[in-house]
C-alpha cells in the first residue's frame, strides 16, 4: 500500500514525506507539476539538496522548462518508478499537492491517445476566429454532457474536447465512462495538511512568498525566461512554455518586462497563491477517503499505515 501525503501549499507537506520515509524505509515520489521542471527550485519550494539527500527523492527535475508536459506522460513515468520501488522492498511515499496528477496516478486512469497538434492549433485559430459561443454550440452538437459543464470562456477545454472527437470518435463522457470501470492501479492511504483556520494557512502563504523573494525568485524567472526564449517559436508555436505560467513566474514575468512594478507582483502572487490553495482544499473535501491531519501536530507524530 502507498502512502499519499498530500495537501494545500505551504503546509508542510515535504518535510512530513521525508520524515515517513524515514521511518517506513521509503522513497518519496514527487506529485507537484511544477516541480518536474529544472531550474524551477525557489518557486516551486522545491525539497532542498540536503532534504533530497536525506532520503531518495523521484519525479524532480525530470524536463527543462521550455518542455511541455503531460499527466499522462507523468502517470507513466511515476508507474514505472513506484513499482521498481516496491520491488526493492522499499515503501513509496507520493507527496505533494497536485490532485489531478494525484486521482490520475491511483485510479488506474486511461488517456486518450495523443492529440494531433496541428488540429489543436486549427481549432484554436477557429476559436479566436469565431467565438467561445460557436465553438461550444459545435461540442454540443457531438458532445452534450462535456458542453454542458463548460462555459464559452473555457477555450482549452472545448478544443481538446473537440480534438479527442476528432481524433478518436469518442466522446469525453465515452471515455470517462470506460475508465470508470477499471479497477485502481494502487491501494494507497491518503493523508491532507489542512489548517483548521484558513487564517492560519494564508498568513503562511504570504510569508513564504516574502521568502521567496529574498531567496532570489526573481533573478530566477528572468534567467528562466532566457533559457525559454529561444525555444518559444520552435516548440510553442511562439506561445509561452506552460512552466513560465506558474504562480509566480508569470507574475515576476511582468515586472521584469516593465510592465508591473514589484510589489504589485508580489501582492498578486499572494493572492492567487491564496486562490490555488483554496482550489486545492476544494479538491480534498471531495474524497472521503483523506485522513485529514492538523499540521501542527504531525510532524512530531507517527502516521501509521
Amino acid at each position: 500500500m502507498l502512502i499519499v501525503i498530500t495537501g494545500p501549499t505551504a503546509t508542510g507537506k515535504t518535510a512530513l514525506g521525508i520524515q515517513l520515509a524515514k521511518q517506513h524505509d521509503g522513497e518519496i515520489v514527487s506529485a507537484d507539476s511544477m516541480q518536474i521542471y529544472k531550474y524551477m527550485d525557489i518557486g516551486t519550494a522545491k525539497p532542498t539538496p540536503e532534504e533530497q539527500k536525506s532520503v531518495p527523492h523521484h519525479m524532480i527535475d525530470v524536463v527543462p522548462p521550455w518542455e511541455n508536459y503531460s499527466v499522462a506522460r507523468y502517470v507513466k513515468e511515476a508507474t514505472t518508478i513506484i513499482d521498481d520501488i516496491i520491488k526493492r522492498g522499499k515503501k513509496p511515499i507520493i507527496v505533494g499537492g497536485t490532485g489531478l496528477y494525484i486521482d490520475s496516478l491511483l485510479s488506474g486512469r486511461e488517456f486518450a491517445p495523443k492529440g494531433d497538434e496541428k488540429l489543436r492549433i486549427e481549432l484554436e485559430e477557429r476559436y479566436e476566429k469565431v467565438g467561445g459561443e460557436e465553438m461550444l454550440s459545435e461540442l454540443k452538437n457531438i458532445d452534450p454532457i462535456t458542453a454542458e459543464r463548460l462555459s464559452p470562456n473555457d477555450k482549452k477545454r472545448i478544443v481538446r474536447a473537440l480534438e479527442t472527437f476528432i481524433v478518436t470518435g469518442k466522446t469525453k463522457e465515452q471515455h470517462d465512462e470506460e475508465t470508470r470501470k477499471i479497477p485502481p492501479r494502487y491501494k494507497a492511504q491518503k493523508y491532507a495538511l489542512i489548517y483548521d483556520d484558513r487564517a492560519v494557512l494564508y498568513d503562511k502563504i504570504d510569508k513564504r512568498v516574502d521568502n521567496m523573494i529574498k531567496s532570489g525568485l526573481e533573478q530566477e524567472v528572468e534567467n528562466l525566461l532566457k533559457m525559454c526564449k529561444p525555444f518559444e517559436s520552435e516548440l510553442n508555436k511562439g506561445r509561452k512554455p506552460t512552466a513560465m505560467k506558474a504562480i509566480g513566474y508569470k507574475e515576476l514575468t511582468e515586472t521584469i518586462n516593465g510592465n508591473v512594478p514589484l510589489s504589485d507582483a508580489i501582492e498578486t502572487i499572494k493572492m492567487e497563491s491564496r486562490r490555488y490553495a483554496k482550489r486545492q482544499m476544494t479538491w480534498l473535501r471531495r474524497d472521503k477517503t483523506i485522513v485529514k491531519l492538523s499540521p501542527q501536530l504531525c510532524h512530531s507524530a507517527q502516521v501509521a499505515e
